[in-house]
């Protein structure tokens, strides 16, 4: 059986993110960033959080989720949120039109945007997004901490680099013999 070892597995951070918003946008900058810095030893995970008041953000994270499917997630992910003002006026044409781009099937994101095949994880990422307490996006979750940038981001990335790097040291730290 081959379990990775808690020092060999990476530390996780979730991105409570939509791809409706400009601050999330934003924010890949510091994801870029956090990924330059720790390579493998960070999972960077999008979390789908929806807001109400951005009409085809829904849609967009089960355009995401199909994305991933066909092995271009983060890709689409960085391409639809360079394009938030776009997204707002033309709604699913533009996700397919990003898909295109991209070289994925269109068609069945198109499909999949019919048949709702992604939609038990957007939901359950929303879910425990609320039970976690996120309250807007994008919001960071590491080694238990939550860290709201929904407002303001400024000094965030120090502060999950802050977190990686203390639990990093942890799993670097030999075992007692």
């Amino acid at each position: 059986m081959n379990n990775p070892s808690p020092s060999s597995s990476p530390v996780v951070l979730d991105v409570w993110c939509e791809l409706q918003c400009p601050d999330c946008d934003t924010a890949l900058a510091d994801l870029a960033a956090l990924r330059a810095r720790y390579g493998d030893r960070i999972d960077i995970r999008l979390r789908h959080f929806p807001l109400e008041k951005h009409k085809h953000a829904y849609d967009a994270a089960q355009a995401a989720e199909e994305a991933f499917a066909q092995g271009k997630g983060w890709p689409y992910v960085e391409a639809v949120l360079g394009r938030t003002a776009e997204l707002a006026e033309r709604g699913q044409p533009l996700l397919l039109d990003v898909a295109r781009e991209l070289g994925l099937d269109a068609e069945e994101f198109d499909t999949a945007l019919i048949d709702g095949r992604h939609l038990l994880i957007v939901d359950a990422d929303q879910a425990e997004g609320r039970a976690v307490k996120v309250t807007g996006t994008p919001t960071y979750e590491i080694g238990g901490e939550l860290l709201d940038g929904s407002k303001d981001q400024t000094g965030l990335r120090e502060r999950v680099e802050e977190i990686a790097d203390r639990l990093l040291a942890g799993r670097d730290t030999p075992p007692a013999a």
